[in-house]
């Protein structure tokens, strides 16, 4: 019996399959969806009463794309590569049988329509969409780590053309109706209501059974094969600018590239078979686990609030109070009325208030210029923005965050002003990235309502908040506090107290190893390009130049008088306090390991590596290899995610992982620092990190907890469950 399909028949012999799978608010492609479809589609090749066949949803989307919860299940899973191929080819070779069955089939696209669910409709004779801007159409598996393996590889761009359908795969965009409509993706675009009665329409016209590539005198469109001139290009062009993109840290868009290459060459049943032998070579890729695994399926469950204690009902913040204006206080105020909210914008002077409004101003005038939104909605966005000096203001506030001077004193004073204001059943926040939210709590009268939220720069850019758990931080304070950040739209990671937390203390050992490679005389040019190519956004001397190597002395010495004499700090401070020593205090002062162009000057102008540098730290006469700098960048960050899960600073490796990428850009191809662990080889990976501790120091030492994990070979992440591929 069919579960999530219903097949009917009406006289004039039209099947319509409506693909509506119980208990999911969207059809997604598994196992059993897979089955029944299988099902169908062998039911209109072999029954006579069946003339033509409409294929649709019954859902507000046709189908999302593929079940991630299977597909992550698969690497480790121990199936073989030819008896994985063959599974895998299973439901391309029913797409095949659907469009050679002799029959007319029509795609009623209603919805949303995404790899395997426009993989569907390619192998339909006409796709009508629906005229709906939610109703994008895509093969975004790249994003996965993996490539369409469905045909997608082989119709779309026998479909539109090599180079739109490179375009469109490599970097996984999605397209509205009318975008798809213009670039030859659907043959038509018609009002929602009528997408079924289109699709009858074309059935009562003169259908063609058939698809163009499989008639004797089927072109590409722009060329093809291995001689074209304009193929050649297209390939060309195209393998340079993802070597560029990827830094050969992601398989996925080459075995794209791949496959539309070897299957422009050949027929499309030789093509399938390519792309089915390249799909398998991906799931058999560790890079396919770890990007599915962290930036889907951990990532939306921390966006469903996974974290979020049962007890507590749900909340919403009508009211913001925030404290401090500057760059960081004017992005979270805009975020927040970017949300709906009102925001009390309070600063020390009125002047610095309007001044951090303005900042919203600007991102907004920027949207109106590129029609994004209407000047109506952008003077009511800043009509929520309540620049003030005055605490007062604060009353009605449910939630009061403080982004002040990073200073006990100023952030003493304003957490018992604001706390003499609002009502006592409001939470108060700190956004600091460093000191304890123990500690900060100290200065409220009311501890359990006291939480740390740590926003990063730009915030209106950046998508993670890490939650901190002051010792007396209550259940109320952190669901209060995620039902916040989901109002915003950010990602949440919940961690406990700690000096440094989670993100500024990893992040500061990548900044760290920078300075020590610099120390150990390796070329600076060297220590940064090899942080990019190992997959890191920014090189560690330019990120530290951003953060302020001023304020890393200031947390060095901070941290020195608060622990005492026994405090030796990171083991290369000694460059940062030479360099604030010389005035080089990072970006803002215009100068640091990098000299930057003075104000005003023409934006042709960039940043270059101070050539100071390599006059206090000499070069030394042998450098060590790329592979040795990625590796020590990369490792060490993974070996202080290790100590601070055995410090319960951070309790689960999805939130360390998701910590990583979102919070300052840990590469996406490892999954995250424990990822990396575990796509090294914990075995592996402790072996190296003793050869890196006997080589360069302590630093490297390799936790306990980590060398008994490594010996009961037993990973961070709980295994998933194993199934067969779909």
């Amino acid at each position: 019996m069919s579960h999530s399909i219903r097949f009917d028949v009406d006289g004039a012999g039209i099947a319509t399959l409506t693909i509506d799978q119980p208990g999911r608010s969207m059809n997604v492609l598994d196992q059993a969806l897979i089955s029944e479809l299988g099902a169908a589609i062998e039911r209109i090749a072999t029954d006579g009463t069946v003339k033509a066949a409409i294929v649709t949803s019954g859902k507000a989307a046709f189908i999302a794309g593929a079940d991630l919860m299977e597909i992550v299940g698969i690497y480790g899973s121990g199936l073989s590569g030819p008896a994985l191929m063959q599974q895998l080819g299973r439901y391309s070779l029913m797409l095949r049988r659907l469009e050679t069955c002799g029959k007319p089939v029509v795609a009623a696209i209603n919805g949303t329509a995404l790899g395997g669910g426009l993989e569907l409709t390619l192998a339909c004779h006409y796709r009508v969409l629906a005229d709906d801007p939610k109703a994008v159409v895509g093969l975004p598996e790249v994003q996965v780590g993996l490539l369409p393996g469905a045909g997608g590889t082989q119709r779309l761009p026998r479909l539109i053309g090599i180079q739109p359908a490179l375009e469109l795969m490599t970097q996984g965009t999605h397209l509205a109706p009318r975008e798809a409509l213009a670039k030859g993706v659907v043959h038509d675009v018609v009002p929602a209501a009528d997408v079924l009665g289109a699709a009858r329409r074309w059935l009562s016209g003169k259908p063609v059974a058939a698809q163009p590539w499989d008639q004797k005198d089927f072109r590409w469109k722009g060329g093809a094969g291995a001689l074209h001139p304009a193929a050649q290009q297209v390939f060309t062009a195209g393998t340079a600018m993802i070597a560029e993109k990827t830094q050969h840290n992601f398989p996925a868009p080459v075995a794209i590239l791949s496959c539309v290459y070897e299957g422009s060459i050949v027929p499309i049943d030789t093509g399938l078979r390519i792309e089915a032998r390249y799909f398998t070579q991906l799931l058999l890729d560790p890079v396919y686990r770890n990007m599915t695994r962290t930036l889907f399926i951990n990532k939306g469950a921390a966006d469903k609030l996974v974290r979020r204690p049962k007890n507590v009902p749900p909340s919403r913040v009508t009211k913001l109070g925030m404290l401090g204006s500057g760059m960081m206080g004017a992005g979270i105020a805009f975020v927040s009325a970017r949300a709906g909210m009102q925001v009390v914008l309070l600063d020390t002077t009125i002047e610095a208030a309007q001044k951090g409004k303005a900042y919203s101003q600007g991102l907004l005038d920027k949207r109106v210029a590129q029609g994004r939104m209407s000047a109506a909605e952008r003077d009511a966005l800043l009509a929520r923005i309540q620049p003030t000096t005055d605490f007062a203001d604060l009353a009605g506030c449910e939630l009061v965050i403080e982004a002040v001077f990073e200073d006990r004193k100023i952030k003493a004073t304003v957490t018992k002003k604001a706390e003499a204001v609002i009502g006592a059943g409001a939470i108060f926040a700190s956004n600091t990235s460093t000191l304890p939210i123990t500690g900060l709590a100290e200065a409220s009268a009311r501890p359990t309502q006291f939480i740390g939220l740590h926003f990063f720069s730009p915030v209106d850019k950046m998508p993670l908040v890490e939650v901190i758990m002051g010792r007396q931080t209550g259940d109320e304070a952190l669901a209060r506090a995620l039902d916040y950040i989901a109002q915003i739209r950010k990602t949440p990671i919940v961690v406990n107290d700690s000096r440094g937390f989670y993100t500024s203390r990893v992040f500061m050992t990548y900044c760290n190893e920078g300075m020590a490679l610099v120390k150990e005389g390796v070329t600076p040019a060297l220590i940064e390009n090899a942080s990019k190519l190992a997959g890191m956004p920014v090189g560690p001397l330019a990120v530290h130049d951003e953060v302020s190597i001023e304020l890393s002395a200031k947390i060095y010495k901070q941290t020195k008088k608060d622990l005492g004499a026994g405090y030796h700090g990171p083991s290369a401070i000694a460059v940062a306090l030479k360099m604030v020593g010389l005035g080089r205090l990072g970006k803002k002062a215009g100068k640091g390991f990098y000299d930057y162009p003075p104000p005003g000057s023409d934006k042709s102008a960039k940043k270059s590596l101070w050539p100071g540098l390599t006059e206090l730290y000499k070069p030394a006469k042998k450098q060590p290899t790329v592979d040795e700098v990625k590796k020590r960048l990369l490792y060490i960050q993974a070996l202080e995610t290790v100590r601070c899960m055995d410090e319960d600073v951070v309790t689960t490796a999805a939130d360390a992982d998701i910590g990583s990428i979102f919070g300052w850009g840990f590469p996406q191809w490892t999954g995250g620092t424990l990822s990396l662990i575990e796509t090294a080889g914990l075995a592996t990976f402790v072996a190296e990190c003793d050869r890196l501790a006997a080589a360069y120091g302590p630093r490297f030492a390799v936790p306990q907890s980590l060398r008994d994990r490594a010996a009961r070979n037993e990973p961070f992440h709980p295994a998933a469950p194993r199934r067969s591929a779909a």
